[in-house]
């Protein structure tokens, strides 16, 4: 039995390793597009049947252009760099939900949601771009396929642990300190990651879409002022800190820039 799970273990990792075209690093990715997109995008369509989205209004509107203009991008980065048809199983919807809540988000294959809470911090069409952005670079990254990778590997590893500890009060020991250790020393800093690699990746296609990424740290100064200093140390979060990200983005953006020059774009919105 410990033979057999420690086979089926290596197996499934080294044959869950898909290449990241963006920063060239393999990820973890068992999942492909043709099983989590059906799913993900009846998900979508599910939510918008219960919520109240909002069309025909200019706000509307520029969410999808916007939406539009960032995933245009993305497919000339790809294209120009050996990876044309990449997204053909990629369905790009965006859509603006009448909701307070100050948040954005991506389903696997394109399916993109914008508050009309987060509106007032984007400040208008570059704020959103850099908020787009992010989301489409999740999409582009497959990070929902990853997290669920993840998570079925810290399954796996909690029944293996289950399986082959016998004695009833060390695995229940185990279990304890697998749950809280796998979570803060693995989950936790794996979806940091991909917040990270997503703020990355979308302020290099936001600026050759032609959107200024120099705009990037200055929404996330506004993040961070609209949350009044409150969040939880950054080791307990499923997101890097406000002042990470700002600094990040702030060294990341003259980068951007370089790789827009590549394109022919020269001047940002």
């Amino acid at each position: 039995m410990k033979k057999t799970i420690l086979i089926l273990t290596i197996f499934i990792a080294v044959s869950a390793c898909k290449v990241n075209p963006f920063t060239g690093k393999k990820m973890l990715n068992m999942y492909p597009n043709s099983q989590i997109f059906p799913t993900a995008f009846a998900q979508y369509n599910q939510f918008l049947n219960e919520n109240k989205t909002i069309e025909g209004t200019a706000d509307a509107r520029m969410i999808t252009n916007v939406g539009q203009r960032i995933a245009a991008a993305a497919e000339r980065w790809l294209t120009a760099n050996g990876y044309p048809g990449y997204l053909n199983d990629y369905k790009w919807e965006y859509n603006l939900v009448d909701d307070k809540t100050v948040n954005a988000w991506c389903m696997p294959g394109g399916k993109i949601v914008f508050y009309t809470g987060i509106l007032p911090i984007c400040k208008g069409e570059t704020g959103v771009a850099v908020v787009m952005g992010h989301e489409v670079a999740h999409a582009l990254a497959d990070h929902g396929a990853q997290r669920m990778s993840a998570s079925t590997f810290q399954q796996l590893g909690a029944v293996a642990g289950n399986v082959l500890i016998k004695d009833d009060k060390v695995r229940n020991t185990f279990n304890q300190a697998y749950g809280v250790g796998s979570q803060v020393g693995v989950m936790l800093p794996f979806s940091r990651g991909h917040e990270t690699e997503a703020d990355r990746i979308g302020l290099q296609i936001m600026a050759i879409a032609g959107y200024n990424p120099d705009e990037a740290a200055e929404l996330w100064k506004r993040m961070k002022a609209n949350s009044g200093g409150q969040s939880p140390p950054e080791f307990m979060s499923t997101h890097p800190s406000n002042d990470t990200r700002i600094n990040n983005l702030t060294q990341w953006a003259p980068l951007a820039k370089a790789e827009a020059r590549k394109f022919g774009v020269t001047s940002f919105k």
